[in-house]
C-alpha cells in the first residue's frame, strides 16, 4: 500500500498563488501516474491535473494556463503550482496515485488539504 501525504493548502486572496505537494511512500511499488482532484462544498469531486511517470500532463479546462503540475520521480513527489487563484478554486484538494505493486494495479488517495480563496 502506498501512503500519500499532502501539504501546502491554506488561505489566499484572489489572484494569489499556492503550491501543493504530495509525497508517496511505501515499498515495492512503481508509480504509473499522480494527480490532483478537488471537491468543493456541495459538489462532486473533480479531476484537476495529472502527470504520468513519463511526464505527460493533462489539466481540467477550468485551470489550464493557471495551474502547473510537476513531479520529482526521485522523491516520488508531485506538485501543483496554482497561480491566479479564484474563489471558485476553493475546495479540498486530494492527491491520488495509480501504481503497480506485485504486478497488480492499485491506487491510493491522500487525506486532502484545504484551499480557500477569499478576500
Amino acid at each position: 500500500q502506498v501512503q500519500l501525504v499532502e501539504s501546502g493548502g491554506g488561505l489566499v486572496q484572489p489572484g494569489g498563488s499556492l503550491r501543493l505537494s504530495c509525497a508517496a511512500s511505501g515499498s515495492g511499488f512503481e508509480i504509473i501516474s499522480m494527480g490532483w482532484y478537488r471537491q468543493a462544498p456541495g459538489k462532486q469531486r473533480e479531476g484537476v491535473a495529472a502527470i504520468t511517470s513519463t511526464g505527460n500532463t493533462n489539466y481540467a479546462d477550468s485551470v489550464k494556463g493557471r495551474f502547473t503540475i510537476s513531479r520529482d520521480n526521485a522523491k516520488n513527489t508531485v506538485y501543483l503550482q496554482m497561480n491566479s487563484l479564484e474563489p471558485e478554486d476553493t475546495a479540498v484538494y486530494y492527491c491520488k496515485t495509480d501504481y503497480f505493486t506485485s504486478n497488480r494495479r492499485s491506487d491510493s488517495w491522500g487525506q486532502g488539504t484545504q484551499v480557500i480563496v477569499s478576500s
